[in-house]
């Protein structure tokens, strides 16, 4: 019988995801729809909607411990406990990988994260970083805003998308490469309680997630016209909640500017490639990282030198006139010339 599976190229990293276990395939597909392939994938992931096999599992201690799972490994295989609900086993010399769960919810999301992880690795090492931001283009500029988790990235995105100018990059996690440009990582949007009717019903869905319950979700069928592949550096918002009833924009130094990138990039806070980061299992994978942290910064230092402004943007309780006031100071911004407007960096050293 011919398992379902839909096939990926996320910038040459490149996966099968095959299953019978229907939504959890389904939420995949929709979740990396941007990035859907034809092309034939080494990396196969198995979605295997089963109680996890016990037997003969390596006796050996752990080797990485998080909240959500515990790794072992034993020789090329890796073992990823979730805490006996789930269990993923990773051949590290193919990269394939095969989920057993029964719960189809926990199935998807594990699912999601792995290969957000995996995307990350790969992508990492080929000097191509995450940026725990709203990644947005605004007269073909990256505008970017740098919240932290639970800030309010998706809901300003939907907001912002309400203006036919705005196209979007990702909501939560664009790509910075060694120029400073910013690309597109279009996944899902989530929605806050009670703001999921903003969204028709055909294009959002509900996931349970581990740790945090329900979560209402926008699928990229919802925004998939409105999607920018990449854009050159414009604006950094680094942003902050308040609740005031207006939304304010000031220019932020470049210390706090450098701050922010450190967090959001560097070392990632928010993202899944923060624990990849920091937990090793040997001293030979921390050499590596400390690598891929330079180039990190490297790639931030490029993304600032080239943007025409980094500022601090205070977020108001009013959501539509939050997205106002941040287009409208981006207008005005990136209208000047490239020649009439110096660099982030180029300010700071004169």
């Amino acid at each position: 019988m011919m398992i379902p599976s839909c096939s990926f190229d996320v910038y040459g990293f490149r996966f099968t995801v095959q299953s019978t276990a229907e939504e959890a395939l389904r939420g995949i597909e929709q979740d990396f729809a941007f990035f859907r392939s034809d092309a034939p994938a080494a990396i196969k992931i198995d979605l295997i909607e089963e109680d996890p096999p016990v037997d003969g599992l390596p006796l050996s201690d752990a080797i990485v411990y998080t909240p959500r799972n515990v790794t072992y490994r034993r020789g090329h295989l890796r073992y990823i406990d979730y805490h006996g609900r789930a269990l993923g086993i990773q051949d590290t010399n193919t990269g394939s990988y095969k989920l057993y769960a029964r719960d189809s919810n926990l199935l998807y999301e594990a699912t999601y994260l792995y290969v957000l992880s995996q995307i990350g690795r790969y992508l990492d090492s080929r000097g191509l970083h995450r940026m725990h931001a709203l990644g947005i283009t605004i007269k073909e500029r990256a505008v970017l805003v740098l919240l932290p988790m639970g800030g309010g990235k998706s809901t300003l995105g939907l907001e912002l998308l309400k203006n036919p100018d705005v196209q979007l990059l990702s909501d939560d996690s664009p790509f910075i490469d060694r120029k400073g440009n910013v690309l597109a990582f279009p996944l899902r949007l989530g929605l806050l309680p009670g703001s999921e009717n903003a969204v028709p019903a055909e294009h959002r869905r509900v996931i349970n997630r581990m740790e945090f319950g329900p979560k209402h979700l926008v699928n990229y069928s919802y925004f998939r016209n409105r999607v920018q592949p990449s854009a050159a550096p414009g604006i950094v918002f680094i942003g902050a909640r308040t609740l005031a009833a207006t939304c304010r924009i000031e220019e932020a130094g470049i210390g706090r500017a450098f701050k922010a990138c450190v967090a959001n990039c560097v070392v990632g806070v928010g993202l899944f490639q923060g624990l990849e980061f920091i937990l090793r299992a040997t001293p030979f994978e921390l050499c590596k990282n400390s690598l891929v942290g330079t180039s990190r910064l490297r790639n931030c230092i490029e993304l600032l030198r080239r943007s025409r402004a980094v500022c601090q943007i205070h977020l108001g309780r009013n959501s539509q006139l939050n997205a106002e006031t941040l287009v409208e100071y981006a207008n005005a911004h990136l209208a000047r010339p490239a020649e009439d407007t110096p660099s982030v960096l180029s300010r700071a050293c004169q």
